[in-house]
């Protein structure tokens, strides 16, 4: 009866395999994902995970088809076969560090640690060249200390940064979204890329040098009696469960969310709809007719029934007036006119989950502390500052999104800017952008739009009622 050890040696190469099929099933299928239109900045960032996938399984698959090929190649072919592989493996534990920084870099236009990495990559790459010698020898001399190096100052830190971002990204963009079962999937994901930069990044062939000569993984299949081929794999497994089943859930739940904002958008709308409605045209009539019944009773004989009938008909009117008023009143509390400062309430807009979790949000407002608008005039601005994310979100497909207000030359000036796509005519013909438009001239300000790498919405108005 064969030990375990030699079980995964006579299966060597059906477990390198297996391996890399693993990790490539994992960058394909978050490929196909991420192929699809998505407002999530971790979708956006997966690609980097998608192309970390991707090459590993290749690397890993050069441990199967390159001895194959040997038997049919000169040395210097697989030599260059060999170096190869090299590449991908340390390329791949490149885009892995990439995927950390993506899930971790707040300001997505820096570029530093692009910069880092190919740094980092470059080194690598020369000191593996310089190993190289000009004859064939054995690969020891020289594979196995830059596979090492590569584990060492690359994967490692590359998977450990991955872990650390997802879980930050976790907690600060995902959590706020009240979706327990994606964070618990996120998580799991997260404590996974974790063990496996351990297992990764810190066991390599055997060398010479430390910690290569103590923890390899030789003497790791000694002491455990399976080779770190194997547990690598189940790690590689449990991230493409994890990823694949949190971007499926976190896919309806972002589509939930966004229908959410819709609504509250078309309740808000409809609520004001109803409000003007009301003031221009049930009240007004009711008006008319209190102030006809009134001049009618002035005619009538006070004493008499009909100027007795008058002049209660005139008390129910008015009644009924006070009625409509507080009515309009109900529905105007709700959304045009807000109590706090206009200031604090760009803060809450700019920290909204609903926003911040799918764009990348900075606000900067620069107003004098004597200036101050009624509420009426904060809730039109607020319910524009409002539409503008509301467009953003749904047709932008934008990262960041800038938001400024300012006073200058006397007047107040709001202008929302993304990165986006732009807007279409379509979209620049619908109801919410002429909704905006509507509350400008009621503001008796001027709003605009402009396409030039993304949308910019500026608002100008004055701080008075003219």
């Amino acid at each position: 009866m064969i030990s375990i050890a030699e079980f995964f040696a006579i299966n060597r190469s059906i477990i390198y395999f297996v391996y890399g099929l693993v990790f490539f099933i994992l960058g394909f299928a978050i490929t196909l994902y991420t192929r699809q239109s998505s407002r999530l900045e971790l979708a956006r960032s997966l690609r980097w995970l998608a192309a970390f996938g991707i090459t590993h399984g290749l690397h890993e698959w050069g441990e199967v088809f390159i001895p194959i090929q040997a038997e049919y190649l000169n040395q210097q072919t697989v030599r260059i076969l060999e170096f190869l592989q090299l590449l991908l493996l340390a390329g791949s534990y490149s885009f892995l560090m990439e995927f950390g920084f993506a899930l971790l870099s707040q300001d997505k236009r820096q570029t530093w640690h692009h910069r880092f990495t190919a740094i980092l990559f470059t080194a690598w790459l020369i000191l593996t060249i310089s190993m190289i010698p000009p004859e064939i020898t054995d690969e020891r001399l020289w594979r196995y200390p830059a596979n090492a190096l590569a584990r060492y100052f690359i994967g490692f830190p590359g998977g450990l940064l991955a872990a650390y971002g997802l879980r930050r990204h976790t907690l600060l963009r995902i959590k706020p979204l009240n979706v327990p079962r994606i964070v618990l999937t996120l998580q799991a994901a997260g404590i996974t890329l974790g063990i496996y930069a351990l297992l990764s990044g810190l066991i390599p062939p055997p060398v010479e040098f430390f910690p290569g000569n103590i923890l390899n993984r030789v003497t790791f299949t000694e002491f455990f009696g399976i080779p770190p081929l194997v547990f690598r794999s189940l790690t590689g497994l449990i991230l493409v469960v994890t990823f694949i089943r949190a971007l499926e859930i976190f896919d309806v739940e972002t589509a939930r969310r966004i229908e959410e904002l819709e609504q509250r958008h078309i309740l808000t709308a409809e609520r004001e709809r109803l409000a003007r409605d009301l003031h221009d045209g049930a009240i007004q009539k009711v008006y008319t007719a209190g102030l006809l019944v009134e001049s009618a009773s002035r005619l009538a004989d006070p004493k008499s029934e009909i100027g007795s009938r008058l002049e209660k008909s005139v008390l129910v009117l008015n009644d009924a007036i006070a009625d409509l008023r507080r009515n309009l009143s109900d529905l105007q509390s709700d959304s045009t006119n807000p109590v706090e400062s206009l200031p604090a309430l760009l803060w809450q807009i700019a920290n909204d989950p609903y926003y911040s979790s799918l764009v990348n949000i900075a606000l900067k407002v620069d107003l004098p502390a004597d200036r101050g608008l009624s509420s009426i005039r904060t809730g039109h601005i607020l319910a524009i500052v409002n539409e503008a994310m509301a467009n953003i979100i749904r047709h932008a497909q934008a990262k960041n999104v800038k938001i400024e207000a300012r006073d200058l030359d006397g007047q107040l000036h709001i202008v929302i800017m993304d990165d986006g796509v732009g807007f279409s005519s379509e979209q620049k013909a619908g109801y919410g952008l002429r909704n905006m438009r509507d509350r400008a001239r009621l503001l008796n300000g001027n709003l605009t739009f402009a396409n030039d790498k993304g949308t910019t919405v500026k608002l100008t108005l004055p701080w008075m009622d003219q």
